[in-house]
């Protein structure tokens, strides 16, 4: 009897063994298969990253907000991808966290974006740098989907500076391989660790590029960003030309923007290898004239890069001032991280999204000033046309009433600022006094709104 009872015990261990070792197997399996370049070591980093991800990246005047999180880590793929944070938000001067609110990170993130389309899941610092960067570097903020990794590479290893960059990736049923991209990609270059913040945006809209520039920004950690596109190559040695130059580095402190000219090649298979581009402005004046190099667009849509004024850059060594600006202008540009309007988020899909982000910070109060010896140069690739077209033509008839909006907005606000008669408002009003009844409009504003506050009664309690 006792014989058979050790018999049983000895099979019913062996049973639970083997279904033991299948189970992790499986679990093993299914691992290596959606991140087969991920140890074990880097799933619990990334896992412990994502919960701590953001802390301290924002703030307010009246609070501090950071980002926490109340579990422990796990190691599960929708963990990996969807951490589940919450913000802390208490007053500066409060103690040990008495008055400490609780928000939902998603729930927060909704309202920052709250203008771009819905629901977007917003996950700040994906991947967080490992660099400490100066507080006046510039920080390039940029947006990426999959099929721009290699670029992305690229401008990495060319800048090695401080990058935020914003990756979309749609809310499929794929989902999960293109996370598995995004793994493989951070794996494959160490200077992305050093320098770059992933920002991951998910959701089922096509090109919300405006709003992928503001995430970008919004989590840049230094004072000064550049609006970049990834496709074009920084030719020059720009951070250190910035450092150098005493002058730019004034018009960025008082909040000016500067503008990189743009160029691209005639023959597109001559843009197609950045390492094969020029270095200085000599060899890019022989080029034009050679006509290799042409300004960007400069044989499709002039307006877009025209103010830049080209012959006076090749004319001077000196930073000088844009004043031909146009609401079609959208050059690349350095600006102050502080005090910049944001990209309005209603612009989605191809055309005007960046034409009516800058033109807002133009009339803002904001001049441009074109740095004299440093350059971009487009590296060539095809355009998705058939993905373009719709978008160009619907946000067209959008940037016209956005225009509209825009003048009658920021004359209202100068106007209660006692700003419509000092240097701010010349933007203003040299790019809004074409618009219909704009001028009237701005002479009735003293009827319109009393802003003398009503006199009181001295013997008044």
């Amino acid at each position: 009897m006792a014989v058979a009872v050790s018999g049983n015990l000895c099979t019913c261990l062996f049973r639970y063994l083997v279904l033991a070792f299948l189970a992790f197997s499986v679990i093993f399996s299914t691992a290596s298969f959606l991140f087969p370049n991920l140890s074990s070591e880097d799933l619990r980093k990334n896992a412990a990253g994502l919960i701590q991800r953001g802390a301290g990246a924002a703030g307010v005047s009246t609070g501090a907000l950071s980002w926490i999180d109340n579990q422990s880590p796990t190691f599960e793929i929708d963990s990996i991808h969807y951490s589940n944070q919450k913000l802390a938000i208490q007053p500066v001067r409060n103690q040990e966290g008495s008055n400490q609110h609780m928000v939902d990170e998603d729930f927060y993130l909704s309202k920052v974006y709250s203008t771009a389309m819905q629901p977007s899941k917003v996950m700040p610092y994906y991947f967080k740098a490992e660099g400490v960067f100066d507080k006046e570097e510039v920080t390039i903020t940029t947006l990426i989907t999959e099929n721009r990794f290699g670029v992305f590479k690229k401008l990495v290893r060319n800048y090695r500076g401080p990058i935020s960059v914003s990756i979309w990736i749609r809310d499929d049923e794929y989902k999960d391989q293109h996370f598995t991209a995004l793994h493989e990609l951070y794996d494959s270059e160490p200077l992305l660790r050093k320098y770059v913040d992933f920002h991951v945006v998910v959701d089922r809209f096509d090109f919300q590029l405006n709003m992928w520039r503001n995430v970008a920004r919004l989590f840049a950690r230094t004072d000064y960003f550049m609006l970049l596109d990834v496709d074009f190559h920084i030719c020059t040695n720009l951070r250190q030309h910035l450092k150098e130059s005493p002058r730019a580095l004034e018009l960025l402190r008082q909040g000016s923007a500067l503008v990189l000219p743009a160029f691209e090649y005639t023959n597109e298979e001559d843009g197609v290898d950045s390492a094969t581009f020029p270095v200085i402005k000599a060899e890019v004046e022989k080029q034009v004239n050679d006509k290799k190099l042409i300004a960007f667009h400069a044989a499709k849509f002039v307006p877009g890069h025209g103010a830049s004024n080209y012959p006076k850059w090749y004319a001077t060594n000196e930073i000088y001032q844009v004043t031909e600006f146009n609401y079609k202008y959208e050059p690349y540009v350095i600006l102050k991280k502080e005090g910049t309007p944001w990209c309005d988020e209603r612009f989605v899909g191809y055309g005007a999204n960046k034409a009516a982000c800058l033109y807002e910070i133009y009339i803002s109060g904001i001049d441009y000033y074109v740095l004299p010896n440093d350059f971009l140069i487009h590296q060539s690739h095809a355009y998705p046309e058939s993905k373009r077209s719709g978008g160009r033509k619907l946000n067209a008839e959008l940037y016209g009433a956005f225009r509209d909006e825009l003048c009658f907005r920021y004359a209202k606000a100068m106007y209660f600022a006692n700003e419509l008669n000092t240097p701010k408002a010349r933007n203003m009003k040299t790019q809004c006094s074409s618009l219909k009844g704009f001028d009237a409009a701005l002479r009735a504003f003293p009827q319109m709104w009393k802003t003398q506050p009503p006199k009181i009664d001295a013997g008044a309690k």
